[in-house]
């Protein structure tokens, strides 16, 4: 057996049944990455020595008769997280030899499971860009074509998975960072409800860890199957100690159904506020029509569904808004100016964002407010449906494009030419109100790249997508390894 495109489930029971050691898992780990990783480039900061040390510890509680959920399981970490011992630079060439003393709130959990971690996986810098490439660690490919992204910013990570670098993976995700790798690596990754799973230490270098949550953001299991998804959001699930108190404990809700006939979906394939290529569309509509095969009640329209271009407008407004908050004054005044000259009934992405960069704190309030309004109408949504189906970019991977200023790029879909940044209003559906997300492979194109799909949930409810999702692979399959 290839352990290295093992499921956790099959790598568990052969740890258990004494089929294979951690040490050996560990071994295979490595050797796959130091064979194959000079093509992909997806971990940029290995750990070898540590995690064969871990592995034989794991092999040694195993033996005393110790059982955790991820004991002997080999892992990898998004660069952005703070693991002792090792590099956080966020891609940043000033910051590359920040080595923080203290391990990430997540990190700390993963290895209280007993994971094994590899090592850390690479980011664009930053974390601001849909592709994953920097100065110091280079440019990440998509295993399935080299010449085109792996997505971003938890690029290294969808990569890794699709190499087989590893059972598991943490990202995190603001604008679709674990779910478009994943959809364009063809792997999962579940984008909690805001605030489900801690972030303390996922920070960028020498930016105190403090126990605060980021508007929009969150951190996010990914995975090669949707049931091992689910393990690794139980592992990261929980508010901060700091915070709630160390005996503070997380009960999600079970998912709404087990059946697939019993599910409530409403399928949407369209954005009024840019194109969606024909190869994502048949994604889409395969996944419609397998749910459709297996008995649930599919509908493609909904008046409950809260307006899509006013959502696609306070997402690119909220997005931005908090990312100029350590801009310097004179820079973030040049933004005021150039935000108060646009047309006021320009009603762009683009001149969403750049008044979102304009914000003053009593606009932000302004704006949130509009924001619980959409939540209260995805909660009347989710009372006559279980789940939305919909695309998670508008393209499947892209050719790599390293233009210095991103507001000069496009995105081709089908040939008609988008801002780049006018893509992310497809992750915007379900970060905006803040909803569960989890990202699965909806087939290939006919050049044989991956399409993923999202499937949204109730806010809270995240048990409800993945297991959807889990249902879903029983009808279309899963993961499939690069050829």
């Amino acid at each position: 057996m290839d352990w290295n495109f093992a499921t956790v489930e099959e790598l568990t029971a052969a740890l258990r049944a004494g089929d294979v050691t951690s040490a050996e898992l560990t071994d295979a780990a490595i050797a796959r990455i130091e064979r194959d990783d000079k093509a992909v480039n997806a971990i940029c900061v290995p750990d070898f020595d540590r995690a064969r040390a871990a592995a034989r510890d794991a092999d040694r509680a195993r033996a005393r008769g110790e059982d955790r959920p991820l004991l002997g399981i080999p892992v990898t970490v998004k660069e952005s997280y703070d693991v002792a011992g090792l590099p956080t630079t966020w891609g940043m060439p000033q910051h590359r030899d920040h080595v923080p003393a203290e391990d990430a709130v997540q990190v700390s959990r993963l290895k209280a499971a007993g994971a094994v971690v590899l090592g850390k996986t690479n980011v664009p810098l930053v974390l601001r860009d849909i592709q994953t490439f920097n100065e110091i660690y280079g440019t990440t490919n998509n295993p399935w074509d080299h010449g085109r992204t792996a997505g971003g910013s938890s690029g290294g990570s969808a990569a890794a998975l699709a190499s087989g670098f590893g059972a598991l993976s943490i990202g995190s995700d603001l604008a679709g960072s674990l779910r478009t790798p994943a959809h364009f690596c063809g792997v999962y990754a579940h984008k909690p409800t805001w605030g489900l799973a801690a972030s303390r230490g996922m920070v960028p270098p020498r930016a105190p860890a403090l126990p605060a949550e980021t508007d929009l953001a969150v951190v996010g299991p990914m995975a090669r199957t949707a049931r091992d998804l689910a393990l690794l959001l139980d592992v990261m699930a929980g508010p901060d100690p700091l915070t709630s108190g160390a005996a503070y404990a997380l009960t999600l809700p079970p998912a709404r159904h087990e059946r697939l006939a019993d599910f409530r979906v409403l399928v949407l394939d369209a954005h009024p506020l840019i194109g969606t290529s024909a190869a994502v569309r048949a994604g889409v509509h395969r996944v419609a029509d397998a749910l459709a095969a297996g008995g649930a009640r599919v509908e493609r329209h909904s008046p409950l569904l809260p307006d899509l271009t006013e959502a696609g407008l306070l997402y690119m407004e909220l997005l931005t808004s908090g990312a100029v908050g350590r801009m310097p004054a004179e820079a973030y005044e040049g933004l005021r100016t150039m935000a108060a000259a646009l047309e006021a009934d320009d009603r762009s992405p683009g001149a969403a964002r750049l008044r979102g960069a304009a914000f003053s704190h009593r606009d932000w309030l302004v704006a949130d407010g509009r924001r619980e309004l959409h939540r209260h109408g995805w909660r009347r949504l989710f009372a006559a449906f279980d789940a939305v189906v919909c695309p998670i970019t508008p393209t499947p991977a892209f050719p790599h494009d390293h233009h210095p200023d991103p507001e000069q790029r496009l995105i081709d879909v089908d040939g008609v030419a988008y801002p780049y940044f006018d893509q992310l209003v497809w992750a915007g559906v379900a970060t905006m109100p803040g909803l569960p997300a989890t990202a699965v492979p909806a087939g290939r194109t006919s050049e044989g790249l991956p399409v993923g799909v999202q499937l949204i949930g109730p806010m809270f409810e995240d048990r409800t997508p993945l297991r959807l999702a889990e249902l879903l692979a029983e009808e279309i399959g899963g993961f499939q390894a690069p050829r």
